[in-house]
């Protein structure tokens, strides 16, 4: 396994990793940040927490790895409502709107560097 690919695994390991504890240790700002028309916004964003902490917990074993990069590459375009209605809403928010507006590409970086490792792995 290349150097920049063990790169791009750990990377991918601990945004999750982060971004799913986040989910249980502010539940309160998560929720703030789902739609209003997503229905029961603290089991979303628990459920979503729980689900990035199982991805990123499977990277390490390669047995698990190829499906949990692709459940975090559908994941990641699950929560892309969120993303948009902070863009669309950043009074709301204490955020940068530079930031709100640098998250898009950010995800979509996200996204292509999970599909490249996910593309890599053996099926």
């Amino acid at each position: 396994m290349s150097h920049l690919r063990i790169a791009g695994l750990i990377a991918i390991f601990l945004w999750f990793s982060i971004g799913g504890v986040a989910h249980f240790t502010a539940t309160a700002w998560e929720m703030s940040i789902v739609p209003p028309y997503i229905p029961w916004p603290r089991a979303a964003v628990l459920v979503s927490g729980v689900f990035e902490l199982l991805g990123a917990a499977a990277i390490p074993y390669p047995r698990t790895r190829r499906f949990a990069l692709w459940g975090l590459f559908a994941l990641t375009i699950a929560v892309t409502p969120c993303h948009i209605y902070m863009l669309q809403h950043p009074g709301r928010f204490h955020v940068p709107y530079a930031a709100l507006v640098a998250r898009l590409p950010l995800q979509l970086a996200l996204l292509a560097l999970i599909a490249w490792c996910a593309g890599r792995e053996r099926a």
